[in-house]
């Protein structure tokens, strides 16, 4: 038997293909398992190859053009109790970009720190890009370093104004978020949420 999307796999390319379909849908491996009767193991191996296989595309991807994008940041992991957001401990900050319309690029970070930041604002952005970002003081300073324009939001004040907002990537932690025991996988690193 041989599949042309698996080397030296012992599954038929009509499996294989059903295998992706349950993926596609987030049906989990235990589930796929049981409706394709191949090991749940087997199901594992294949489900962290389509992973590791879609996190290369879009590492080869994902660089944005000219537009707007917007930044924030998130922290995850860590126990509930206590302080939460940016000074809390245990957490793993975790700096996300969006274009929008298009794509979203995340990566996990050492700290939020502008000397941190930028230089994945500057690999993935075009300095004619417009920037929104909200009032986090690492994102000080951004037009000093090229950008053509940055507008930021003072949540505190409201969280739209016409245009200028970060929704969209607040949107999509949102959505990630809300789904039920989510496991994050970010350039080799695993949190757990």
């Amino acid at each position: 038997m041989v599949n042309k999307y698996l080397k030296r796999g012992h599954i038929s390319d009509r499996k294989f293909r059903d295998i992706l379909k349950y993926f596609c849908f987030d049906i989990d491996a235990t589930t796929t398992s049981k409706l394709t009767g191949i090991s749940r193991n087997s199901i594992n191996k294949v489900f962290t190859g389509i992973r590791v296989r879609i996190a290369e595309i879009c590492e080869e991807n994902s660089i944005f053009a000219v537009g707007e994008i917007e930044l924030d940041e998130s922290y995850f992991g860590g126990k509930r109790k206590g302080k939460r957001g940016r000074g809390a401990s245990g957490k793993t900050p975790v700096f996300d970009m969006l274009k929008r319309g298009d794509k979203v690029y995340t990566q996990i970070v050492n700290n939020c720190t502008i000397s941190g930041l930028i230089p994945i604002i500057e690999e993935f952005t075009d300095k004619a890009s417009v920037i929104f970002s909200d009032g986090f003081k690492s994102y000080d300073g951004i037009v000093d370093y090229g950008y053509k324009e940055h507008f930021r939001v003072k949540h505190i004040e409201c969280f739209t104004v016409g245009n200028n907002h970060i929704n969209s990537i607040e949107n999509f932690w949102g959505l990630l978020l809300n789904q039920s025991n989510i496991k994050i996988e970010i350039k080799n690193h695993s949190i757990d949420e």
